[in-house]
């Protein structure tokens, strides 16, 4: 494993947890801890920010330029990421199965399919 991957494995993970934790400590009312899962959840962006920005410079490789196809991209990741967590709220939260699990696939299909919309099909 390259010296670069294995920085950008540990700072991803330190980075994810960090927001997954924030986003649970402001949306569960149970633990009353809005305020410092909303900073939790704000460095775990910002760290995950900053290990892209490591892994560009380790690996000698330019920002990508912004144009419309990465944005519209990243939106699109953004909602297939959304679709999956409310299919999730709907299982877990609101104990509506059916529902939840078909909403997941959706979201689930939509973030597989952002490999094709990157990649392409050759």
């Amino acid at each position: 494993m390259k010296k670069s991957s294995f920085v950008t494995l540990i700072l991803g993970t330190v980075s994810g947890i960090l927001f997954a934790l924030g986003m649970c400590m402001a949306l569960l009312p149970e633990w009353e801890a809005f305020a410092e899962g909303v900073a939790f959840g704000s460095c775990g962006l910002v760290l995950g920010a900053v290990t892209f920005l490591i892994w560009c410079k380790m690996e000698n490789k330019r920002m990508p330029k912004m144009s419309r196809k990465n944005a519209l991209t990243a939106v699109f990741g953004v909602l297939g990421v959304l679709v999956l967590g409310i299919g999730m709220c709907m299982c877990l939260v609101w104990e509506q199965f059916v529902w939840g699990t078909l909403v997941g696939i959706v979201g689930i299909v939509m973030l597989l399919s952002l490999i094709p919309m990157v990649k392409g099909i050759k």
